[in-house]
């Protein structure tokens, strides 16, 4: 082959070969350590954006397809290089604008941080992020310098301050990544990050940053979600005074407690609730979170109202109004119990009475319903309020209707100020008139046993660690009475006809019945030691009386009954020799003995004697069979 030949062939192919190379070596990274590359682009920075750029690290330089420099052990501070800083550590890789470059001007299309500590204002007077802020929201208003496409953070670590009581708070593997197309207004915000040892993921889109760098109002539709729940919100806020965020929103999670403890907060009674949801509008700003209409499942429970919250400081304050036709409040008494060691069948519980878990946080609720469930018993026309406070609850109930009748009542657990002792005062007092109850124990799973229309009041208080203790130092009064009533299933007539036994047979338990014109109790507690004062029932052919007592402590009843003919009866030959019964035992196994008409002339001047043998066919619940 002639020369010229050669040159023809060899001189394209190496002219291809030495574009080919040209693309490969301008595609490859290639590191250098050329102290202007940091200058160069710390110079756009500072002049953009307020930011000072050093490096320590090797630099390396990439020119296609676009010019990218990428720089180790970085490090960003506000205004100079001896301001402040933003950021330590990490690598940063700066995307060029190719345009920009060729005018000797360093125009960052993207940016990406990697394994940096990013530094958040630590206190009210930690202004090191002001100045970048305004120096880019002025950039971006003046129109001189187009704004980033793509911000990226990985594996970084974020330090900063809660706002709602300053304490310092780390979030580690930070990933976050803003796309803001050049066409568009709107950004969008997606990531991830690790906080108090749970992972949480978080979108942030429809945000307009040149407004709300301008102080503007901005729209948005957020998003986090974490492994006990989710939370969404659609509305726009601004940062003219303080963060200002208004529109609509939902939260839900399968545990309140683990939700508000990963977040390092509380609020009143968070124990006793698990499953929980809240939704509806909301105003939020530097004095408070507003929710002027809002829905809330706790439970299968669902009410409707408006609160507030107040999250700053270390002790959280909600007020609430709820409203729900229909309230299931099993779940709280269940809870209740929980706490209070009372959710077996061994007795007392030992478990602290402690007072901390329940009032972590202020609450001031008010509770209505149509009806209310608790077990089997279903309260109608409900009016109740609940405050929680550093130093106890308090729960009254204002109203509530009960089978016809009505109810009032107070409940209120405190810890006593300048205490020594971590023991817990409980105070409640009650009312109740015309309740029916005879349906009252068919609610209960009970045979209505009793018949009546009913009334009473009680007033107790004690104090105690645990509920062992507290039963113990019981102290007050109880009362209960049922007007033009009837005994059902028993005629107390023919157990005195009978000599104190009892007509054997199905059918006489059927048949059997004793009305009375009133009965009644008085209890008057001392040390948990209940006295029954007076006690006794008065029908048309007899009366009859209580006397004896009831031990909280040791869960047992110890009495005698006696009963009476009354003038103008079948046995009213007998009168004055009583027919006596013995009534002892555990609250779950009571016991009824005969005694004889000789053993005592008054019940009230010998309440225990040795028990004699259990009557045949007379049962062993007393419930059924004692006036």
């Amino acid at each position: 082959m002639t020369p010229r030949r050669t040159l023809t062939v060899l001189g394209p192919a190496g002219a291809l070969c030495a574009m080919i190379s040209g693309l490969v070596c301008g595609c490859v990274p290639w590191s250098v350590d050329v102290p202007s590359a940091a200058a160069f682009v710390g110079r756009g920075l500072a002049e953009s954006y307020g930011i000072a750029l050093t490096t320590r690290g090797r630099s390396e330089v990439s020119l296609l397809p676009l010019p990218r420099i990428g720089f180790s052990d970085v490090r960003l501070s506000a205004g100079t290089a001896e301001g402040p800083v933003l950021t330590e550590g990490g690598s940063l890789t700066v995307q060029l604008s190719l345009a920009s470059l060729l005018l000797g001007r360093a125009e960052v299309v993207a940016l990406g941080l990697d394994g940096a500590q990013v530094a958040l204002p630590a206190s009210d007077d930690d202004t090191r992020w002001s100045g970048p802020l305004q120096r880019i929201a002025a950039t971006l208003s003046g129109g001189d310098v187009s704004h980033p496409r793509r911000i990226t953070l990985t594996h970084a670590t974020v330090t900063g301050r809660d706002p709602r009581d300053g304490r310092a708070e780390t979030a580690r593997d930070v990933d976050l990544a803003l796309s803001w197309p050049l066409w568009s207004d709107k950004a969008a915000f997606a990531g991830g990050f690790t906080w108090n040892g749970t992972t949480a993921r978080f979108t942030l889109a429809s945000l307009r940053p040149g407004d709300l760098l301008a102080g503007r109002e901005t729209p948005f539709r957020a998003a986090l979600t974490w492994p006990a729940g989710s939370l969404a919100a659609d509305g726009s806020g601004g940062f003219k005074d303080g963060l200002t965020l208004a529109g609509q929103g939902s939260l839900t999670t399968r545990s309140l407690p683990e939700t508000l403890a990963w977040i390092g907060s509380d609020i009143g009674l968070a124990p006793l609730m698990e499953a929980f949801a809240i939704e509806g509008s909301f105003e939020a700003s530097r004095d408070g979170l507003r929710l002027p209409s809002m829905r809330v499942s706790a439970g299968n429970t669902v009410l409707e109202g408006a609160g507030s919250a107040e999250m700053t400081g270390r002790r959280p304050s909600i007020r609430a109004t709820l409203d729900a036709p229909d309230i299931n409040l099993a779940p709280v008494l269940a809870g209740i119990l929980r706490v209070a060691g009372l959710d077996g069948d061994e007795g007392w519980g030992r478990r602290p009475l402690a007072l901390g878990p329940l009032t972590g946080g202020d609450l001031d609720l008010r509770l209505s319903g149509g009806s209310a469930r608790i077990g089997p018993m279903v309260l109608e026309d409900l009016a109740s309020s609940v405050i929680v406070r550093a130093d106890g609850i308090d729960v009254t109930l204002g109203r509530a209707s009960l089978r016809g009748g009505t109810l009032k009542g107070r409940f209120a657990l405190a810890s006593p100020a300048g205490s020594a002792s971590d023991a817990i005062e409980v105070r409640t007092q009650g009312y109740f008139d015309g309740v029916d109850l005879g349906t009252v124990l068919t609610d209960l799973g009970e045979a209505g046993w009793m018949l009546g229309t009913t009334r009473g009041s009680f007033s107790v208080e004690g104090r105690g660690r645990d509920a062992a203790g507290l039963v113990q130092t019981i102290n007050g009064r109880a009362t209960l009475g049922v007007d033009g009533g009837a005994i059902a299933g028993l005629d107390l007539a023919d157990v005195i006809h009978r000599g104190g036994a009892v007509a054997q047979g199905a059918l006489a338990r059927r048949n059997g019945r004793t009305a009375f014109e009133r009965a009644g109790i008085t209890l008057a507690f001392n040390d948990g030691i209940g006295e029954i004062e007076e006690g006794g029932l008065t029908a048309r052919s007899l009366t009859a009386r209580l006397r004896g007592r009831i031990s909280l402590p040791e869960r047992s009843f110890l009495a005698r009954a006696a009963l009476l003919p009354r003038k103008g009866t079948t046995d009213s030959a007998s009168l004055g020799v009583p027919t006596a019964f013995e009534i002892a035992g555990p609250w779950n196994a009571v016991a009824v003995r005969a005694g004889t008409r000789s053993d005592v002339a008054d019940p009230a001047d010998a309440l225990v004697r040795a028990p004699a043998a259990i009557v045949p066919g007379l049962p062993t619940q007393v419930r059924a069979y004692v006036p």
